[in-house]
């Protein structure tokens, strides 16, 4: 597989204070794009956007959110339906700006991909991965929260809109503070346990990462998506991807199960079964 490399950044000191500013430049970014399109979303009965509903991304971020060609498959006997497709890729700039430790780790991990992808053996795939992976997710909204649902492992995250905290503990993914910034729902998460990746090439993120999201409705059945990155121990910069989502709009749409452990409780466990002598 054909793959760009990253350049090398000098360290930023505010690091946090660049998301804030790059987040700024997100916000007005949406903010010029719904003034382009005229949309409105439909209000909630509190007043807010409606973005309830079943939502999907449509692109190949799954294999490697920075631009690629087409390789071969990982599993050989998979032949070409387990071959990696390429991509355009979805990193503003293309290239996410890792420091040359992180970058190293990023090729380390790409070439011991099947043993290392934690969303292989069904761990949970983390912020933003979970938005992207070939699997429709659900947003429920309330006032105080609003409910994410992914049918990937069954995850789910709560956003809170009120009572904003820091994560009391850190979890696969993450801990989300939501407020709204005109039509924009903007969600800021944080509290990692860095066991993440964000694609299924390696790339990674550590405990420090914080994600700043941005769901804009574009239209009836898409959303602008914007999401920030930023961790000073493995980037040296703040970076940003943006994606459209769609929504399901099959009559009977509706997340389905896909609880993944019982699928991979022997390639995990296997390895401890009692063997018995003919």
């Amino acid at each position: 597989m054909t793959r760009r490399r990253t350049g090398r950044y000098r360290m930023c000191a505010c690091t946090l204070a660049a998301a804030l500013a790059g987040g700024a430049l997100g916000f007005a970014a949406s903010t010029a794009h719904a003034q382009e399109t005229g949309y409105t979303a439909p209000r909630t009965a509190d007043g807010t956007p409606d973005l309830n509903g079943i939502w999907q991304a449509l692109n190949n971020a799954h294999w490697d959110v920075e631009p690629r060609s087409a390789g071969f498959s990982p599993v050989r006997d998979l032949g070409a339906l387990g071959a990696v497709p390429g991509g355009l890729g979805v990193v503003e700039g293309d290239t996410i700006p890792y420091t040359p430790e992180a970058l190293a780790q990023r090729n380390e991990n790409f070439a011991n991909r099947l043993e290392r992808d934690p969303a292989i053996k069904c761990y949970l795939p983390g912020v933003p991965r979970a938005t992207y992976m070939p699997y429709p997710f659900q947003i429920i909204q309330g006032r105080s929260h609003i409910m994410i649902l992914h049918e990937f492992g069954g995850a789910v995250r709560t956003v809170y809109m009120e009572d904003h905290m820091e994560s009391p503990a850190d979890t696969w993914m993450g801990w989300s503070n939501g407020r709204w910034e005109g039509d924009t729902l903007v969600v800021e998460t944080s509290g990692f346990n860095g066991m993440t990746w964000l694609d299924r090439a390696g790339n990674h993120h550590s405990p420090a990462l914080r994600v700043v999201e941005r769901f804009t409705a574009r239209s009836p059945e898409t959303l602008d998506y914007h999401v920030t990155l930023a961790d000073p121990d493995v980037y040296t910069r703040p970076w940003t991807m943006r994606m459209p989502l769609y929504r399901r709009v099959e009559p009977n749409a509706e997340l389905m199960e896909f609880r993944c452990v019982e699928f991979v409780e022997d390639l995990i466990y296997g390895h401890l079964r009692k063997r018995v002598d003919p």
